[in-house]
């Protein structure tokens, strides 16, 4: 049996180990749009309506009925990213639900893979969007820190659908 001496971190860089850090982040909110459920609805699957409404969206086109490619350009903190990835839509529930997985590179700054479950209900003449979402993301990213980067996620969830319901409400109008 060959023994070896146990390896030696000694000349490898923090940032180097660094690399493979990752954080889960968890995000869920509400919104109330006031056209129908089904406008809602369609409106999930025009990727002309989410590309104005992703936030550094350069780029979404539709390969199949559930598969989408995306480029986006997004900043958190002092990282500016452009990441390339794939969206897979599952619209088997629809009307009432809609889930979405992707995973995108963003080359040196990292990688960002999730999903969200995306639940539409009626309240009178207001159509109610809920989502879960999770979202794992690894790299340099990661390692600025589960404030910085769980307060950037809020703010582009708020403001894609900020965006969204004004873009569907305007569309319908």
């Amino acid at each position: 049996m060959i023994r070896r001496p146990p390896r030696s971190t000694q000349g490898v860089s923090s940032a180097a180990s660094d690399v493979y850090k990752r954080q889960v982040m968890e995000l869920s909110d509400e919104i109330e749009i006031s056209v129908p459920m089904q406008t809602v609805y369609d409106a999930l699957n025009n990727v002309d309506i989410l590309k104005k409404c992703i936030p550094g969206c350069e780029e979404l086109v539709r390969k199949s009925d559930e598969q989408l490619e995306a480029k986006v350009v997004l900043k958190v903190g002092p990282v500016k990213a452009r990441f390339s990835g794939q969206v897979t839509l599952d619209a088997s529930g629809g009307p009432e639900k809609f889930s979405l997985s992707g995973q995108g590179n963003g080359g040196a700054a990292g990688f960002a893979k999730g999903g969200a479950d995306v639940t539409l209900s009626k309240k009178g003449n207001v159509t109610v969007l809920s989502y879960k979402a999770k979202a794992e993301i690894g790299g340099k990213l990661a390692q600025l820190g589960s404030r910085l980067i769980q307060s950037t996620a809020n703010k582009l969830a708020a403001k894609f659908f900020k965006s969204f319901s004004e873009v569907v409400v305007e569309e319908t109008a």
